[in-house]
């Protein structure tokens, strides 16, 4: 009888959709200065009061390295800021990433998103 109560209320629980929202931060600028703390901080803030929280992965900058149109090699250390949101607004996200490009003086910053399911 355990096993039938257990079964039932696994196959009750509704599947929760939701997305996990990354933004990838630089933490230099493209002429090799470091970005001021508060820069960050800002950011933080921001996401937490809209969507009461974030994860960040700060301590360990992420190495990122990419192909420029001319063959160079570029290499970027950036940190990640991760929201999870029931539902996906490109448009506030779109709008947020051009303000944040403006703010980081970047020609494109990557914000991206997955669906994930929470188990």
């Amino acid at each position: 009888m355990q096993d039938l109560l257990f079964c039932i209320l696994l196959t009750s629980l509704p599947d929760i959709a939701m997305y996990m929202t990354q933004l990838l931060l630089p933490l230099w600028s493209n002429g090799g200065e470091r970005f001021p703390h508060h820069l960050f901080e800002q950011v933080r803030d921001e996401l937490v009061d809209k969507f009461g929280g974030l994860t960040a992965y700060t301590r360990t900058p992420a190495s990122e390295l990419w192909q420029e149109n001319d063959g160079a090699t570029v290499h970027d250390d950036i940190i990640v800021y991760e929201v999870m949101v029931k539902d996906l607004d490109e448009d506030w996200w779109s709008s947020y990433r051009k303000k944040l490009e403006q703010r980081f003086s970047q020609d494109k910053l990557v914000i991206r998103a997955q669906e994930i399911r929470l188990l």
